[in-house]
């Protein structure tokens, strides 16, 4: 079932910070001021995910974190829905590969999905921190209150083996030029 037949009237929101620097809290708070004002289309930020239609998440999620989402998570009412906001929330952000976070909602629903958790719906929001504007443009998209504009498209290209050989060479020169330069900054600094 689409989230549009589900939330006719209004969105709930909870906010879960699980990491983030706060930029992206920042803009999200932005949202309720009377500039943006969200609240004219139906979407109310609430302070219990209990209450809460969805849940806008902002961070890398934390390790430590991790037991509080899965919480939040599993307490939204079904259907439950997730709002990824930055890049943080959406691939890891810089800390993508840090050994102190999961690496963003991909990595989370892989691991609901491991653990047999129920596993939400979700909306992605990038930016670093995304635009007041872009988080409702998100939003509406997720409600299907406007069409998306851009639609992410995956090209796989088969490399002969002629290309393969060129890439390592190049991969070899560029090495090369490194070392060079390494060298030359030692003699720079002594």
């Amino acid at each position: 079932m689409s989230i549009p037949k589900l939330f006719r009237r209004s969105l709930w929101v909870f906010h879960l910070n699980t990491g983030a620097c706060n930029a992206c809290d920042i803009e999200i708070l932005d949202l309720i001021t009377p500039y943006h004002d969200v609240e004219r289309f139906g979407i109310k930020l609430v302070g219990s995910p209990r209450h809460a239609d969805c849940i806008l998440l902002t961070g890398p999620i934390n390790v430590n974190t991790l037991p509080h989402v899965i919480k939040a998570i599993e307490a939204i009412p079904e259907p439950k829905v997730l709002i990824a906001i930055g890049s943080c929330a959406c691939g890891g952000g810089i800390w993508f590969d840090s050994y102190s976070t999961l690496g963003g909602v991909p990595n989370l629903i892989k691991y609901l999905k491991e653990h047999g958790l129920p596993i939400p719906n979700v909306i992605y929001v990038p930016g670093c921190p995304p635009k007041p504007e872009a988080m409702i443009y998100g939003i509406a998209v997720g409600w299907d209150l406007v069409r998306q504009k851009q639609v992410h498209e995956v090209k796989v290209v088969k490399v002969s083996e002629e290309g393969v050989k060129a890439i390592e060479g190049l991969s070899r020169e560029l090495k090369e030029s490194l070392e060079r330069f390494k060298r030359f900054l030692r003699g720079v600094k002594s």
